[in-house]
């Protein structure tokens, strides 16, 4: 069902903070015009974090309405509360997307039961493809290859995008789970030997800022040519070590910006990209051909 790079979408926003609705429509044409295969709206990179319920629904619908099925949609519906994501996923599916992405509850540290049990509710309550996320460093709670395993047997969850940075868990999981559950990559950098050593694709930051380059490198890998994913991912590495310079999505937001595709706003606690960084993150872009 989802295959290929999918991207993190960002979420644009006036220089006040306010989302800019009618924005999301020209940005989703970008992407299914570059080859995008698929697009993550309102996760992490959606800055899913500080949006109203309101908010985080309209986006998802306007999203959804200007993909008109040209690629598929999947709504970030995470949250701490079991009762929230539910509640999210639930809007989301009736908006109309194709599927969900679940990140493991942030903060209150559930155990790896929590996880299971948590993950199963949503599954039961919404019957829509569900995608796990696991997320160490931003959630503080690490979903482990035995609970994907459990997971894995509940029919409508499809995938786990795995942001680790774990390669030996990477492989684990392709041993142990990979012919029950679809495996994304939520790691840029490792994205590529991931993808080569049996994961289905990768749920991107990069591919906001070059989206053609990703689907090409993204396809290479797939397809086991290795060579030619490591010369288009060797084009890309700057991307990925700087559009985390600072916290993701402050970098790809200046990024995308620059590119002329959305406005200059961030929402607090995040703040715009800091001078400081501005040069390196240009030249990334010119050495992955990012006219901007």
């Amino acid at each position: 069902m989802f295959r290929g790079s999918i991207v993190a979408l960002v979420t644009p926003m006036r220089a006040d903070g306010s989302v800019d609705f009618d924005g999301l429509g020209p940005l989703v044409d970008f992407h299914c015009e570059a080859g995008t295969d698929a697009i993550v709206v309102v996760g992490t990179t959606g800055e899913s974090a500080t949006l109203e319920f309101d908010e985080h629904i309209e986006v998802i619908t306007r999203v959804t309405e200007a993909a008109a099925g040209r690629l598929p949609v999947i709504g970030g519906t995470g949250a701490n509360s079991t009762a929230e994501a539910i509640a999210l996923t639930r809007a989301a599916a009736e908006a109309g997307v194709d599927g969900c992405l679940l990140v493991t509850p942030y903060y209150n540290k559930p155990t790896q039961e929590g996880l299971y049990r948590h993950f199963k509710a949503l599954a039961e309550a919404v019957d829509i493809p569900q995608i796990l996320y696991n997320v160490p460093g931003r959630t503080a709670v690490d979903m482990q290859v035995e609970t994907v395993q459990r997971l894995a047997g509940i029919s409508n969850i499809v995938a786990l995008k795995e942001a680790s940075g774990d390669l030996q868990r990477s492989r684990e999981l392709v041993d142990l789970c990979g012919s029950q559950i679809t495996l994304f990559s939520g790691d840029d950098d490792l994205a590529c030997e991931q993808m080569l050593m049996g994961f289905s694709g990768v749920i991107s930051v990069t591919a906001n800022v070059a989206p053609r380059l990703m689907h090409d490198m993204a396809a290479a890998a797939l397809a086991g040519d290795a060579d030619k994913a490591a010369e288009l991912d060797d084009q890309l590495a700057g991307l990925h070590r700087d559009l985390f310079l600072e916290s993701n999505p402050i970098p790809v937001k200046w990024a995308v910006a620059k590119m002329g595709l959305i406005p200059t706003g961030i929402r607090l606690p995040l703040t715009p990209l800091s001078d400081q960084f501005h040069q390196s993150l240009n030249d990334s872009m010119v050495r992955a051909g990012i006219d901007s």
